[in-house]
């Protein structure tokens, strides 16, 4: 039993060891591994051999994907890439608001739906723009 111990705290530690300074998992490799798995799914239901095979690659891309951004040690680019998609789910899910960029200075703005053509002045550079909400 000792034995057992002593080996899983060595793998423990050659894990670790190994993934000091790589980015690891977060939000946008689970939607990643997750859309990979669906697809599998989705793949064992096709008829059309053709398609299967698309489809398997398909997952294997995305998912081979996943691994290479878990095990990147382009920590900056990865999070850069997470914020990103979590920047975009967040529009997505705000049903409330519509979002448009500045055409002067290109910041991201919120505005209420549904309020019809408004005047839009950006925060940053106060450039003055109209957009149908």
């Amino acid at each position: 039993m000792d034995g057992i111990r002593k080996l899983i705290q060595k793998l423990s530690l050659s894990v670790s060891r190994f993934m000091t300074g790589r980015y690891g998992m977060d939000k946008l490799n689970s939607t990643l591994m997750w859309t990979g798995v669906a697809v599998v799914f989705l793949a064992l239901l096709m008829p059309w051999a053709p398609v299967r095979l698309g489809l398997t690659l398909l997952s294997y891309g995305i998912m081979g994907y996943t691994v290479f951004r878990c095990f990147s040690r382009q920590t900056y680019k990865r999070y850069q890439e997470n914020r990103r998609f979590l920047r975009l789910l967040e529009q997505v899910k705000d049903r409330d608001h519509r979002y448009y960029h500045c055409p002067r200075c290109h910041e991201r703005l919120r505005v209420p739906r549904g309020k019809g053509k408004i005047s839009i002045t950006c925060p940053k550079c106060k450039e003055k723009f109209i957009k149908k909400t």
